[in-house]
């Protein structure tokens, strides 16, 4: 079970990808797995056979606990496969095994699970048979009203109590995020020496580069403002390692690249963290089409664990919300938390005269074991410089 978060201690096998006889490559999604925070896409890190399967779909297991054995070779090499190990159940719960992530889905999508045929391990529905079948038209089962309590003789029927969430759904979901959000929060502030800074950049030449700039491309392939952003501070983490790394073992360990972490906002509720790998050394396009990618896979449930272990510093942009400034709490390990609010008219002095400019605010919250308050002052004023040439971006 792989760790995809400093504050995941376990995590709930939901559903195998691959079976025993399977030849898999470095980066293939072997297995979903749920976090307190997301449905989370498991890749496997060596090539080789799937030998066995060695935690059954639905259980939930410590970090670090073995969930496979992958022997070295090819599919033609291993003599046999061995069984899936699975907990015994009841004829009709084998009947109808499946894994929890495809029984959501079914109810989210009307499936009846007795009409759809298992492709996963031993038989079991997977998610994908569930769409499938969902895409296939198959007659969904709508829930039978319950009927209400008789009243008492002369006293008014009490209101029909509203329906109790079944576990995983979203508003379980949304709770336990929430709650492992706030614990990490918790631990981030009581933990880290946090020390904050801001400033505020002019996105006039940004902007007039950035109008001009998408008058020659399709809608589809338009940069936003985002993508400038995620560009400058990137490149600023960068130059400055000091921002760009982890606290582990109460030493500051310095990242090899910059994997930005973007903050997502989920529709229901809570958020996530993905990495945009190698953030400093991808252009504007591969930050937008990373970034749009990113963004409909974390709403969709289907982030890599890669994605979510990997960020080496992270941005929040709350400016399409309206917000002006963001003083952010930094993830650990990580030791800095990069924000940036709306881009506002502001009154601004340049070279004698006064009028109003396209401003925004960029902030900064840093773990002062890691770094020093010039060394902030330095990545910030930094992304203001390269947001000033965004040509070279």
């Amino acid at each position: 079970m792989p760790s995809l978060g400093a504050d995941m201690t376990s995590g709930t096998l939901l559903e195998w990808r691959v079976k025993p006889g399977d030849a898999v490559k470095r980066g293939d999604i072997v297995a979903v797995v749920d976090t307190s925070k997301a449905e989370i896409e498991v890749e496997i890190f060596e090539d080789g056979v799937i030998d066995e399967l060695l935690v059954p779909e639905g259980t939930r297991v410590p970090v670090g606990t073995a969930l496979a054995t992958v022997r070295a070779g090819t599919e033609d090499e291993v003599p046999s496969a061995r069984p899936v190990p699975a907990a015994p159940q009841p004829p009709e719960a084998h009947r109808l095994r499946a894994s929890p992530i495809a029984r959501r889905v079914a109810q989210q999508l009307g499936v009846d699970l007795a009409a759809v045929t298992g492709s996963g391990a031993a038989g079991a529905i997977t998610k994908a048979d569930v769409e499938h079948a969902a895409a296939g038209a198959v007659t969904p089962v709508a829930p039978a009203p319950a009927a209400p309590a008789p009243a008492a003789s002369g006293a008014p029927a009490p209101p029909p109590a509203p329906p109790a969430t079944p576990a995983g759904e979203p508003g379980d979901r949304a709770l336990a995020m929430r709650q492992a959000i706030g614990a990490l929060m918790a631990r981030s502030k009581r933990e880290i020496p946090h020390y904050y800074l801001q400033t505020q950049i002019d996105m006039s030449r940004a902007l007039a580069w950035l109008a001009e700039e998408n008058l020659n491309r399709p809608i589809a392939e338009r940069l936003l403002p985002s993508a400038l952003l995620l560009s400058a501070a990137a490149r600023a983490a960068a130059a400055t390692p000091a921002l760009n790394g982890f606290w582990v073992d109460e030493a500051f360990r310095p990242a090899e690249g910059v994997h930005l972490g973007v903050a997502i906002s989920l529709r229901g509720g809570g958020l996530v963290a993905p990495a945009l790998h190698d953030a400093d050394r991808s252009s504007l396009d591969e930050l937008m089409s990373g970034l749009r990618d990113l963004v409909t896979r974390a709403r969709a449930g289907r982030l890599r664990g890669s994605e979510m272990s990997d960020p080496t510093i992270t941005v929040t942009n709350l400016g399409e919300q309206g917000v002006e400034l963001v003083h952010g709490v930094i993830y650990p390990p990580q030791v800095a938390l990069v924000g940036f609010g709306a881009v506002l008219e502001r009154p601004w002095a340049l070279e004698g005269m006064i009028g109003a400019r396209p401003i925004v605010t960029a902030t900064l919250a840093a773990d002062h074991r890691a770094s020093d308050g010039h060394a902030g002052s330095r990545f910030l004023t930094l992304i203001d410089r390269q947001l000033q040439k965004p040509e070279e971006l």
